[in-house]
């Protein structure tokens, strides 16, 4: 039976839910569901181009290492990211101090993509794979229309929450 979780940008009060893709990513979506709930600060992706995500701290024992890898993320595909201290910490990328990309064990980054012509590349880095772990299945539109509304007015104050639904 499917799994599915619901994504919430929680001060625009828009969700969407996102089979998880067991067959896939099985040791991914094993470590998020097992996870579940995050929150985090909302983002709007700098590089990735139609992105948003959020950065909570590691949770993963072990990390389910690469699986369903992609560079080029679709619209409606959710991505795990694990990235250690030294990668996300860079002052460049923006982050406040209290941000989980400042924490010593690195971050991990849940992140949906809502729109085409993305790139996982990141001029300090390279390029920066990620697992493919579910897709939106109900609600792309409206989180898409929300997550644009970040890029044009702004992030503060939005928090990304991953929940268990069904």
């Amino acid at each position: 039976m499917a799994r599915y979780i619901k994504i919430s940008l929680d001060k625009r009060g828009v969700s969407c839910l996102a089979r998880l893709l067991d067959d896939e990513a099985p040791r991914t979506c094993a470590a998020v569901w097992n996870a579940l709930p995050q929150s985090g600060a909302a983002y709007h992706a700098k590089y990735a181009r139609n992105e948003i995500y959020a950065l909570v701290p590691p949770f993963a024992d072990p990390e389910p290492g690469q699986e369903n890898l992609t560079v080029t993320p679709i619209p409606g595909d959710v991505v795990y990211f694990a990235f250690e201290a030294y990668k996300i910490g860079n002052p460049a990328y923006g982050y406040n101090d209290d941000s989980a990309a400042h924490g010593a064990q690195g971050a991990t980054d849940l992140a949906l993509f809502y729109g085409r012509n993305n790139l996982l590349i990141n001029g300090d880095a390279g390029w920066v794979p990620g697992n493919v772990f579910a897709t939106i299945e109900q609600g792309l539109d409206e989180i898409a229309a929300a997550a644009q509304d970040m890029w044009l007015r702004g992030v503060e104050g939005e928090t990304l929450s991953y929940a268990r639904h069904g």
